[in-house]
């Protein structure tokens, strides 16, 4: 049996919105159930999504979401809590370095340089607690695993990996969305953690060999090259995210498939990028995107499945 790995990596408000339309049209057109996935692997935003998938959410639960219409109320409730548009301004006490200038690629050699957010992260702990099971402090699926960024070392860690140092769902979700300058950092055994995608979009590099023989990954930071949001706003995301983004994600899934991982890799096609727009956090825009998108995205999608030679 073809052993499944799903990497749903950052992306903010709209490119959470983004993920739910392709998992939609995963699903559909390949008949396959992503939380049948062996592991489920998720940074920032993906691990947001992640965490949902792991209490049990289908996708017709996170299209119904993202739709503004959400029959559950955790959902809604997760829904009516969608982050501003904006970063709190830091207070002058919070534009001192949270840690020293930081190794890695990406953009994790800003983190240290960054202010120390701060904005409110109570309604991931609210999602985080409202899917763990009773009695329990981790997600009920085997294979959910949420990516953060140790900063102290410039190590990526998938809490919930065999291995990885111990942490709640709740602790872990929260390091795994710590935006620098946006969230604080998260303490967990006495080190600090901010958003994986600091380091990485996806860290697909993080699933060994021998866990997975076929990893979707799901990237709405990442592109081909020369896709960008229209406009000025597009080519400045293009040159400060999108551009250093798709470079590291490049090379991790080069190194996947040369130790014999099959690697499909979903990024935003030029027509979604003119429905999700520059500004990834824009949360006015989210329903706007999320109804464009679902127009393009099913073609992103097919073509990219045909491209991979996945059977559909």
């Amino acid at each position: 049996m073809t052993r499944i790995a799903v990497a749903i990596g950052c992306g903010g408000t709209i490119g959470a919105a983004w993920i739910v339309a392709v998992l939609a049209e995963l699903a559909d057109q390949t008949g396959w159930d992503p939380r049948q996935a062996d592991i489920l692997q998720g940074t920032s935003a993906g691990a947001e999504l992640v965490t949902m998938l792991s209490g049990g959410y289908g996708v017709d639960d996170l299209v119904a979401m993202q739709s503004g219409a959400p029959g559950d109320e955790v959902l809604r409730r997760h829904l009516d809590d969608t982050p501003p548009s904006l970063p709190r301004l830091p207070r002058p006490a919070r534009l001192q370095p949270s840690t020293l200038w930081t190794r890695g690629g990406g953009h994790a050699r800003l983190t240290g340089i960054a202010p120390r957010g701060g904005g409110d992260a109570g309604w991931l702990s609210r999602l985080a607690q409202s899917v763990v099971p009773e009695g329990d402090s981790w997600l009920a699926h085997p294979g959910a695993r949420l990516v953060a960024y140790r900063v102290d070392d410039g190590e990526r860690v998938a809490f919930g990996a065999p291995g990885s140092p111990s942490a709640t769902a709740e602790e872990a979700l929260r390091a795994s969305w710590a935006i620098p300058a946006w969230l604080p950092p998260v303490e967990i055994g006495g080190r600090a953690y901010v958003d994986g995608g600091a380091a990485s979009t996806a860290s697909v590099d993080l699933i060994a060999p021998h866990e997975a023989d076929l990893i979707y990954v799901i990237a709405p930071m990442a592109s081909l090259d020369g896709v960008r949001a229209p406009g000025v706003g597009g080519r400045i995301e293009q040159v400060a995210l999108r551009n250093p983004m798709s470079a590291v994600l490049r090379a991790e899934v080069n190194t996947v498939r040369a130790l014999g991982t099959e690697v499909v890799v979903l990024t935003p096609s030029a027509d979604d990028m003119a429905g999700l727009g520059a500004n990834f956090m824009n949360r006015d825009r989210r329903q706007a995107a999320f109804d464009a998108v679902r127009r393009t995205v099913g073609a992103t999608v097919s073509e990219t499945l045909a491209a991979n030679g996945v059977s559909r």
